[in-house]
C-alpha cells in the first residue's frame, strides 16, 4: 500500500511526472475512472483523504469532487509491480462522470437490483458527512425516532396504495418506502448485506 513513506518507490519520470490513476470502487468493486497523479496530487490526496487528480488540460490539480460535490473518498492506494501505474480504492459520494453516469465508462449497475446496494451506501457516506441541504442529512439530524416515524408513515401508505389497486401510487409508496428502510438500517448500523445473507440463510432452509 502506497504511504507518504513510502511514496519515493514510484517511477514519476517514466510519465514525465505523472502516474496513471485507476480508481476502483471499493464497495461495488467497479472501475469507475482514470485520472492521473503527479507527486503533488498523490501527497494531498493522502493527507486530506479525497482523490486529488493533475489535469493535463488545465496545468493544475483538481479534487475530484470540487465542483459538483461528489467527492472520491480515497480507502488505499496500490502501485503495479512496475512502480508507475496506481490503484486508487476510493468510495464515491455521488454519480462519478460529469455526465451523471455512475462511471466514466458509462457503466450502469449490472443490474436494478444492485443498485439498492448503491443507494445504501451514499446514504451511508450522506450519514458521515452529513452535507448541507440533503434530505438524508434532515433525517439523520432529527434522529432516529424521527426515521422511525418515518418508515412507519411510509409503510401504512404503502398498505393503503396496495388496498386501493392503485399500481403507479404501489411503486411510489414502495419505493419511498425501500428508501427509509435503508435509512433506519444505516442509523442502526446493519447493513443491506447482513439482510440479504438472512434472506438468502431463510430461503435455504425453507
Amino acid at each position: 500500500m502506497i504511504t507518504l513513506a513510502n511514496m519515493n518507490s514510484l517511477d514519476f519520470a517514466k510519465g514525465g511526472g505523472l502516474l496513471p490513476a485507476i480508481l476502483f470502487d471499493a464497495n461495488s468493486c467497479r472501475v469507475l475512472m482514470l485520472g492521473y497523479m503527479n507527486q503533488e496530487a498523490l501527497v494531498k490526496t493522502l493527507n486530506e483523504g479525497k482523490v486529488t487528480f493533475f489535469s493535463r488540460s488545465r496545468n493544475k490539480l483538481w479534487t475530484k469532487g470540487e465542483t459538483s460535490g461528489n467527492f472520491l473518498l480515497c480507502k488505499k492506494i496500490l502501485a503495479d509491480c512496475d512502480k508507475d501505474t496506481l490503484l486508487v480504492y476510493a468510495e464515491p459520494t455521488g454519480p462519478v462522470c460529469h455526465r451523471g453516469t455512475f462511471t466514466c465508462f458509462n457503466e450502469e449497475p449490472e443490474s436494478n437490483a444492485q443498485f439498492l446496494q448503491e443507494l445504501y451506501e451514499l446514504i451511508q457516506t450522506r450519514k458521515q458527512l452529513m452535507p448541507e441541504g440533503s434530505y438524508t442529512t434532515k433525517l439523520f439530524s432529527r434522529g432516529e425516532n424521527r426515521i422511525i416515524q418515518k418508515v412507519g408513515e411510509e409503510a401504512i401508505e404503502t398498505v393503503i396504495a396496495a388496498k386501493n389497486n392503485d399500481h403507479d401510487e404501489i411503486v411510489n409508496e414502495t419505493s419511498d418506502l425501500l428508501f427509509h428502510l435503508l435509512v433506519m438500517l444505516a442509523e442502526k448500523n446493519v447493513t443491506l448485506e447482513e439482510v440479504v445473507t438472512n434472506l438468502i440463510k431463510r430461503h435455504k432452509g425453507a
